[in-house]
């Protein structure tokens, strides 16, 4: 990507603009709630000064100089074009109910971050002159100010993932640094530092509820963590460290993004994609026909083939073209590897950087730096993943033996051969074979609007919640986009949420999560209500609709809708009031994937999965002796799955602790180090997955990735509350679902994920459910 350039002298006029429109609002408007948050800071109003004192005498800017008073009539025009300018910028907006994410445009970027970063420092600055060691003095304005950073930047943030352009990235990137740099000012405030720790020192410090204790410890852990305690060149070096840091975070992002879309296949020949579903076909015509083709049919093609998910997986599963699958499988391993999108120099400058920071806060290395602030230690993480991989190995092992047997048996040509992108495919005709299940054929009983119905009916029955549609009530990105409310038993709302269901390769970056839009708050409350109620997104990359048919998901993407409506729900149902510990704000890194991965299990659910896989034409239920044998494969191949989990957890730990990325080795060689005790068929000299690992690249999973893992043995055991209840127990299963809810879900932050979890068990966790639900006991034994 180019960065966004403009002619000299054009940006020269539109600095002295800028510079003299905040000068004079610092000078006129000091009596306006206005004047106040967006006060000039002391290095602006210095530029600025260099700035003016190089106008000529008859330059219209004299008028903004701070030593010359302006006119009345000039102080009339600058705070009407000031109020004209605010009320055009949808991100200067004051006070709103939901995001005008339909209003924002790349050109309000620049100008509303920086407005809002003019008046949030303005704010702090007042903070800091009248800090006092109370809650009211202190965290709740620091809560207003930080609540809106977050809010607005994340507005921006959201857009940038799910509709990205040129312009919009040109416009991030130039305004990123300037936010990171208000970031570090205020994570390294000593006034604000110094207040919290008096707090923690107070004679009043155990009359705190649990709550506000783990604010404070946060935030002073957060501060320590942010530099506060480095001085002069110690400072300017890990802040310098920062702003690099978030850049190559995002270029790594926007190269994976660019990579995925750069590669297209069109096929014009029906046999050189024999075995693609009906399904696949279609969105490849579909595809083909947004690339140009107008006349595509999923009949008669052509085709087009991309390496987005719904595209990329269809292929590995059914193409018979082996030659089709080993090109798509090549080129999805070498995103972001090669020419101007390599990612491969951005990795080593990314951990030079994590290294150099641990190092400047006195950790030995950055894994250290990670857990600094989870449940974990390194010791313990690796004591857990070598635990797992010892359990999955010889299963891992029986998985590659049973697929070569099956292959020969079949009369296959590459049965003494089978490598990387036979896998796939081999081990969907095993599955098929074995038990009796076509993934595609089961599509029809997947409809996305029934399986949302069936996941808030399951809600409904644990949490006493109940989701309706509220299209209309907020504004959208996109036309696809489904806004709901949720309400509890009195049918009060309690919770918003979007949901983006659909892939969109040109502007949409690929996989699935849930984010923060509002967070529950005390604080922020307004319009009468005692707090500010939660508001989430959900967005997924599955399978759009094709023609008239609704979008027909895959198992798996069924499951992947759970597991991000269980990050909302625990996001969304949280009785927490102190805003930096409501939903997932607060919770260590490696709890929060709990509630996504306990909700997974209720696919395997018998009422849950046949309340919602009815049949999108006739309406007919999913044959049970089909349930029975969803259930029995649900453990197909889980040595194999549970080891690929092990190999990426176990080489972002490696990159992260003993890697030295100023030696001899690279960051492949460490790879395929980690591959060759995580992996039975060892992985291609060309794999270059860690180009595209955007969670611990530009993701908040470095030295973290392990987080999976480690809730996952929370939410098996977990559910193994439920299964001990009695999953047939209508009562049982509702008692025990707002028991989780009250825990679990309720406690957010305010307590430790490990208290939380024992508020729910009884007990600490065990990993026996997880081996046992995976089918991996025996080897444990």
């Amino acid at each position: 990507m180019m960065a966004h350039v403009r002619p000299r002298r054009r940006q020269h006029i539109q600095l002295f603009r800028a510079a003299a429109m905040l000068l004079l609002s610092s000078a006129l408007l000091t009596s306006s709630r206005l004047a106040v948050s967006a006060r000039l800071p002391n290095p602006t109003a210095r530029l600025a000064g260099v700035l003016f004192a190089g106008l000529p005498s008859s330059s219209p800017l004299r008028a903004f100089c701070p030593s010359a008073r302006p006119s009345p009539a000039t102080c009339a025009a600058y705070s009407s074009s000031s109020s004209i300018m605010a009320a055009d910028n949808p991100l200067l907006v004051a006070d709103f109910d939901f995001p005008p994410f339909d209003r924002v445009e790349p050109s309000h970027v620049r100008p509303g971050i920086r407005e809002l970063l003019a008046r949030l420092e303005g704010e702090l600055e007042e903070l800091e002159k009248g800090v006092e060691a109370t809650w009211g003095k202190l965290v709740e304005p620091l809560e207003r100010i930080t609540d809106r950073l977050e809010v607005i930047w994340g507005m921006v943030e959201h857009l940038k993932a799910v509709k990205d352009s040129t312009d919009l990235r040109a416009a991030v990137e130039e305004v990123q640094p300037e936010k990171v740099k208000f970031q570090l000012r205020l994570g390294q405030s000593k006034p604000i530092y110094e207040a919290f720790r008096a707090i923690r020192n107070s004679s009043d410090w155990d009359s705190l509820t649990d709550a506000r204790k783990r604010i404070v410890e946060a935030q002073i852990k957060e501060a320590v963590l942010s530099g506060v305690a480095l001085e002069d060149e110690q400072r300017d070096k890990f802040n310098q460290i920062e702003q690099e840091l978030e850049k190559l975070t995002q270029k790594f992002s926007e190269n994976v993004l660019d990579a995925t879309k750069k590669f297209e296949k069109l096929i014009t020949d029906k046999k050189e994609i024999d075995g693609l579903p009906a399904t696949a076909l279609g969105l490849a015509a579909q595809t083909a026909v947004s690339k140009g083709h107008e006349n595509a049919t999923a009949e008669n093609g052509p085709w087009v083939i991309t390496l987005d998910a719904p595209s990329y997986i269809p292929v590995m599963q059914h193409a018979r073209n082996r030659a089709l699958r080993e090109e798509v499988y090549r080129a999805y391993l070498t995103r972001a590897s090669s020419g101007e999108l390599d990612n491969t120099n951005i990795i080593s400058q990314i951990l030079k950087l994590r290294l150099e920071k641990a190092k400047l806060l006195g950790y030995k290395n950055y894994a250290e730096v990670s857990m600094a602030q989870k449940m974990a230690t390194v010791e313990r993480v690796e004591e857990l993943l070598e635990k797992l991989r010892a359990a999955s190995w010889d299963h891992a092992v029986k998985d590659m033996e049973d697929l070569k047997i099956f292959a020969k048996d079949s009369g296959s040509p590459e049965a003494n051969d089978l490598t990387h992108w036979d896998l796939t495919f081999w081990s969907e005709r095993l599955r098929e074979s074995k038990y009796d299940i076509n993934e595609e054929e089961l599509r029809p009983y997947f409809a996305l609007p029934k399986v949302m119905d069936g996941l808030f009916s399951l809600a409904n029955k644990l949490f006493g919640v109940t989701v309706e549609p509220a299209d209309g009530l907020a504004p959208v990105w996109h036309n696809d986009v489904k806004f709901y409310c949720v309400k509890d038993s009195s049918n009060s709302p309690v919770a918003y949420f979007y949901f983006d269901p659909y892939s969109r390769p040109s502007e949409k970056r690929g996989g699935a999560w849930m984010n923060v839009v509002f967070s529950r708050s005390r604080v922020l409350a307004r319009n009468g209500l005692a707090a500010r109620l939660p508001v989430a997104h959900m967005v997924c990359n599955q399978t759009p609709p094709v023609g008239e048919k609704p979008s027909l998901m895959t198992f798996r993407e069924v499951e992947t809708v759970f597991h991000e409506f269980g990050h909302a729900l625990q996001h969304m149902l949280t009785k927490q009031d102190e805003g930096y510990v409501a939903g997932i704000r607060g919770v260590e890194w490696d709890a929060v994937e709990l509630p996504s991965q306990f909700m997974e299990n209720w696919c395997y659910h018998k009422d849950t999965l046949l309340s919602i896989a009815k049949h999108y034409e006739t309406g007919e239920t999913l044959p049970e002796e089909i349930y029975v044998k969803l259930v029995a494969a649900k453990n197909f191949r889980a040595g194999t799955f549970s080891l690929r989990q092990i190999r990426f957890a176990s080489v972002d730990m490696e990159l992260h602790t003993t890697y030295d990325p100023y030696g001899s080795l690279s960051i492949y060689d460490v790879d395929r180090r980690v591959a060759e005790r995580t992996q039975v068929l060892a992985p291609l000299l060309e794999d270059r997955f860690l180009c595209s690992f955007s969670h611990i690249f530009a993701g908040g999973y470095a030295a973290g990735y392990y987080s999976y893992k480690w809730a996952e043995v929370l939410s098996a055991d977990a559910f193994s509350a439920f299964e001990d209840a009695g999953l047939d127990n209508e009562k049982a299963i509702q008692e025990t679902g707002r028991r989780f809810r009250e825990t679990v879900l309720a406690l957010g932050g305010g307590k430790s994920p490990l208290e939380v979890f024992v508020s729910f068990r009884g007990r600490e966790p065990s990993p026996e459910p997880l081996l046992r639900h995976n089918g991996l006991l025996p080897v444990a034994a």
